[in-house]
């Protein structure tokens, strides 16, 4: 992990640079699912402002540059965390994990007890660093494609 990031809470007016680094880091995902037509893609500019606003997310900055966000807001005791976006030159280099591990810190600061968040199953880099992470599968849900939303569980405590 490189010394020179920094995490932050996310805020509203990160929403610009969020959507341009989500759509960076989720091509690789259209492509292992053979498909433009997800979420991540075609979000515009005021969904992604609006999700923002009272949300427990985090973004990572390498000096300037943001190199990694998630999202995360809390129902109840659950956190629910969505969007891990890390800039595809970045990957590798633990921002993931750092954002995860912030991000699980403000959740449980809320009062969340769990965490909750999901993938696709053909998505392996992503299972394996959630795993690695602690969190645990906790259902499958299959899509009208034939693919499977992979549901992660893990405890704040």
């Amino acid at each position: 992990m490189n010394d020179d990031v920094t995490v932050r809470p996310i805020r509203p007016d990160d929403a610009g640079e969020v959507m341009t680094l989500q759509r960076a880091a989720f091509v690789s995902e259209a492509l292992i699912y053979g498909t433009p037509d997800m979420p991540p893609l075609t979000q515009t500019l005021d969904e992604v402002a609006a999700e923002l606003i009272d949300n427990l997310g985090c973004v990572a900055f390498d000096g300037t540059r943001m190199v990694g966000a998630v999202r995360a807001r809390r129902d109840g005791e659950l956190l629910l965390i969505g969007r891990l976006a890390i800039a595809p030159d970045q990957q590798g280099r633990g921002i993931g994990t750092l954002l995860l591990g912030a991000v699980e810190q403000r959740g449980a600061e809320a009062g969340a007890t769990e965490a909750e968040l999901f993938t696709g199953s053909l998505s392996d880099a992503n299972l394996r660093l959630y795993q690695r992470e602690g969190y645990a599968e906790s259902q499958r849900v299959a899509g009208d494609d034939g693919i499977e939303q992979v549901f992660l569980r893990k405890s704040l405590g």
